[in-house]
């Protein structure tokens, strides 16, 4: 089945109860995942990975691009249970879309850039924004890597413990509310596997309604932009490596 995010709030208790309760082979594709410009405030789809991430047994993805997204409705067609697949208003990226397509292991995040010094957790619309304030990093001799995170639920786990296990900063960035999202859940699985040294942070949206207007201008204004990446994680380093200076 096909829905807007915004739409699906009113089937809320249908999933829980009329999918996820039985684990029935239902794909859920979530159209206008994320802003969407001039469908207006009411049709803002960011509310969707909340609600959706406390029910059992459903999965949560979002494609980085077409190709992608070919891989992740395969990989929906092969899973034995509810698969919400969130994509975006507006036009695909133009990749090449003629090869093989083969499902992808669920819970498996994707390395874009190998990070050293520090990480950025993406998925979906805010992957080239976050490749480009990576490549900006580098540029400054911080090396800062960019995961793929195109499985919002189940997270993937071993990365995540290789990751933290590190102890670089850790900057989740998601086209969505903060409030429940993809960073709370990194959040969560920090606490509870006792990375509570850990330097961490999110960029998101924030605990309202988002009014009206352009989504270039709406991702500016929260810091949801190449400039607002970059300038989180050189404070997020700044503060790491005061942090790694008070221990020593």
């Amino acid at each position: 089945m096909a829905i807007y995010s915004t739409f699906l709030q009113r089937g809320y208790d249908q999933v829980v109860h009329d999918v996820c309760r039985q684990n029935l082979n239902v794909m859920i594709g979530i159209d206008r995942a994320g802003l969407v410009g001039g469908d207006g405030e009411t049709h803002q789809g960011i509310f969707d990975i909340s609600f959706l991430r406390s029910i059992p047994n459903i999965v949560i993805a979002m494609p980085k691009d077409e190709s992608e997204a070919r891989e992740l409705i395969q990989t929906a067609y092969e899973f034995e249970g509810p698969f919400a697949l969130r994509y975006p208003r507006g036009n695909a990226l133009g990749v090449d879309v003629s090869g093989p397509v083969e499902a992808l292991p669920i819970g498996k995040f994707e390395v874009l850039m190998e990070p050293i010094d520090g990480a950025i957790l993406t998925f979906g619309t805010t992957i080239p924004m976050a490749l480009q304030a990576a490549m900006h990093l580098r540029k400054q001799g911080l090396r800062v890597g960019v995961i793929n995170a195109r499985f919002i639920k189940p997270l993937d786990e071993t990365l995540l413990h290789e990751l933290f296990a590190k102890k670089v900063p850790i900057l989740t960035v998601e086209e969505a509310l903060l409030a429940g999202g993809f960073g709370s859940a990194v959040l969560e699985f920090a606490e509870e596997h006792g990375y509570t040294d850990s330097v961490t942070g999110r960029l998101g949206l924030p605990d309202e309604f988002i009014s009206h207007g352009s989504v270039e201008v709406i991702l500016e204004e929260y810091g949801l932009s190449v400039s607002g990446i970059e300038m989180k994680m050189k404070e997020m380093l700044t503060h790491f490596g005061k942090l790694k200076a008070n221990l020593l």
